[in-house]
């Protein structure tokens, strides 16, 4: 079943999602090489409960931390750990938050200091592919609109898309119908209506598609070993232009400073 939101409703998960994005904020102000992934989740978990959240992810099946960190060839669900990001990583920081009874749930890929230049192209194609997937999020046009932009951005760049992983409904669950697939054929699928919350958030390989999951039932790995990027947002569809609910915009302030 879909649950379409009120206005008032978009607005607490509005409040959910922008802390969500003040936290990954927070987060890329400490993301360098030498720092573990475990002290920036510690960083992440205490500036959520500092600001009136509950991490959205921790305990969520079982998930043992309140960040996805997910380094390099690792797509998504990387648990926080003892591992240690140097120079060259990109890291997938994906993020929720619950407030007020909704969810916000969003995702950065960062580089880790000097990175390749072919490497900074997949995040920037990625980037564009949420982009593209956002802009046909309005009302009258189908979900699977959302999913070809995305995926024909990405391999047209020539770069592939996870098929086994989707964006998702947002609300008071993390993960509400409908899903949200990467890749898809135009005028398919559900038709999209004032309401429909929903988290677009590209998953793309710089080699093949295929992936495999790690022994500790989470980490999500490209099959080939090669970089992964992945960003998200929350977003509500609209009549004229999507309503974007989640935002990179202080993620980028920390970014240009540093």
């Amino acid at each position: 079943m879909i649950f379409y939101k009120t206005n008032e409703e978009i607005e607490l998960i509005r409040q959910s999602s922008l802390l969500v994005a003040k936290t990954l904020a927070e987060v890329a102000r400490h993301i360098k090489p030498g720092v573990s992934t475990l002290q920036l989740d510690t960083i992440a978990e205490q500036y959520i409960r500092d600001n009136g959240g509950i991490p959205g992810f921790k305990g969520y099946n079982g998930f043992p931390a309140t960040l996805c960190i997910s380094p390099n060839d690792i797509i998504v669900h990387g648990i926080p750990g003892n591992r240690v990001l140097v120079d060259g990583d990109i890291v997938s920081v994906d993020c929720g938050v619950v407030m007020n009874g909704y969810y916000g749930d969003s995702a950065y890929t960062f580089c880790v200091g000097e990175v390749k230049d072919e490497v900074r192209n997949l995040l920037q194609v990625t980037l564009e592919s949420l982009k593209a997937g956002i802009s046909n999020a309005i009302v009258g046009q189908r979900l699977g609109d959302i999913s070809a932009a995305v995926q024909q951005t990405a391999e047209s760049a020539g770069y592939s898309v996870v098929r086994d992983l989707v964006g998702h409904g947002v609300g008071k669950h993390l993960h509400e119908s409908p899903e949200v697939p990467n890749y898809g054929k135009k005028g398919s699928g559900l038709k999209l209506q004032e309401g429909l919350v929903i988290a677009i958030e590209p998953m793309i390989n710089m080699g093949k598609k295929g992936i495999f999951q790690e022994r500790d039932g989470w980490t999500i790995r490209t099959i080939d070993r090669l970089p992964s990027a992945h960003f998200e947002h929350t977003i509500a569809v609209k009549a004229q232009k999507a309503d974007v609910l989640s935002s990179f915009e202080f993620i980028e302030e920390v970014l240009m400073r540093k």
